[in-house]
């Protein structure tokens, strides 16, 4: 899939949100193609600085075609933000961005074994060179762990079913397509949710468990706080309930005041304050983007401002 093809969701409003400056430095954790990288770029005034990561080798690739000396392209996973930032020499950001949850290249590139819309190796690997894939972990997971990760990741309420029925189909041969698992999980599933297929809630489940996806969020996202320089803002857009979940507890926690037992004799200005500011309410795409991109139909967008020492 071409550059052109992709659409960043929600553009204008998440680098809205980073405030970018024009002598800023900037991390896009996630670049996939580079749509929100590109407008921060183009926001940017000579002396700003943008480091994009990607596990993605095809995503790195994509990135090493912007020729641009105030960019950086670095490949590796966004739980590893403290890391790569001190790699590319940045000490301190002012502005980070995470896009979470699969990219449209992934999922249209039949290869990769994300979509039961293509019949391909059930891969499903954001960095085809590591980890294991979901066929291997489909083959030797115990059926209780396989029902386990489709009724966390996959909300599913037909787990136990559909885990069974995976088992079952194992015993008689490797479960190696994705066509294949999707057919077995529409046998197991007794009713259909509509305009959903039934292996929907499946595949979200095995390529969240695959690629550790709200692990790698719940490590990145204090990496963020501790990397953002005073008034740095941090920009999170989900795509499902689960990794939104993890974000607002964060932001929450993150912007409260430490709470003590009562009566205890503490002055409130002695307490430790919050390193984050909440920024505005969340946000969502209009329906004129949902109706151009539906992909963006389930992101939520939220944003948060790292307060200085003499605000805290």
């Amino acid at each position: 899939m071409s550059v052109r093809s992709h659409t960043a969701v929600l553009l204008e409003e998440a680098v809205d949100g980073l405030n970018v400056r024009s002598d800023g430095i900037y991390v896009d954790c996630t670049f996939g193609r580079g749509g929100h990288s590109r407008l921060i770029l183009a926001r940017l005034g000579t002396n700003g600085r943008l480091v994009a990561l990607d596990r993605d080798p095809q995503a790195v690739s994509a990135g090493g075609e912007i020729g641009d000396g105030r960019f950086r392209m670095l490949h590796g996973r966004f739980s590893r933000l403290a890391e790569l930032a001190a790699r590319a020499g940045v000490a301190q950001a002012d502005g980070i961005l995470l896009d979470l949850g699969v990219s449209s290249p992934q999922l249209e590139e039949a290869a990769r074994g994300f979509s039961f819309r293509f019949d391909a190796p059930l891969d499903m690997r954001m960095d085809p060179g590591s980890g294991r894939t979901a066929a291997d972990w489909l083959a030797h997971a115990p059926e209780q762990e396989i029902r386990e990760v489709i009724k966390t990741y996959g909300e599913e309420r037909f787990a136990k079913q559909i885990a069974a029925a995976i088992v079952a189909a194992r015993a008689r041969g490797p479960v190696g397509s994705t066509r294949e698992l999707a057919a077995i999980v529409a046998k197991a599933v007794p009713t259909r949710e509509p305009n959903q297929d039934p292996a929907t809630r499946t595949f979200q489940a095995l390529r969240i468990h695959v690629n550790q996806e709200l692990e790698e969020l719940s490590l990145a996202l204090p990496q963020s706080v501790e990397l953002l320089a005073p008034g740095g803002r941090l920009v999170v857009i989900s795509f499902h309930s689960l990794e939104d979940r993890i974000v607002k507890r964060f932001l929450r926690e993150e912007s409260r005041p430490d709470r003590l037992p009562a009566r205890l004799p503490v002055r409130a200005r002695d307490l430790p304050q919050p390193r984050l500011r909440l920024m505005g309410r969340t946000v969502k795409p209009s329906s004129e983007e949902v109706a151009a991109n539906p992909r963006a139909r389930s992101a939520i967008m939220r944003v948060a401002e790292r307060l200085a020492d003499s605000e805290r």
